[in-house]
Formats: C-alpha cells, structure tokens, sequence
C-alpha cells in the first residue's frame, strides 16, 4: 500500500460532503483560483485552503558531544 496521501477519519461512517484534509504544494495562484499539487495538479476555490507553515525544529548552537581535550 504505497499510497502518497493519508486521511485520517476516526468516525465510523462516512457521509456525502463530509470534509477531509489533504496537504500539498500550492503551484498557481490567479484569476481566483488556487492549484494545489497532490500528485496530481487540483484547483480549488481559495476559501476552502488553509496555509499550513511546516514544522521546522530549532538549530542548536551547541553540539550534543563536547569536543575531546
């Protein structure tokens, strides 16, 4: 199962215009309309996107292991 997206659903039954969450890259921005890559290029209306900044840890400024003497 090399499936790219996962969906995360934790009730038990699935109904029509039930919403889901994908993520992906915004490619085209223009005339109103958003396009988004999930594989394969999807463009959306831009109410229904909401921009996720990605997680990026903080850097260290010290090593973990101190330098031998």
């Amino acid at each position: 199962m090399h499936s790219p997206h996962s969906i995360v659903d934790r009730t038990s039954k699935v109904t029509h215009g039930q919403e889901i969450e994908l993520r992906g890259d915004v490619t085209r921005v223009d005339d109103g309309k958003v396009t988004i890559n999930l594989g394969i290029p999807v463009t959306v209306n831009p109410d229904t996107v909401r921009l996720v900044i990605a997680y990026k840890p903080p850097t260290r400024k010290k090593p973990l292991v101190d330098k031998p003497a």
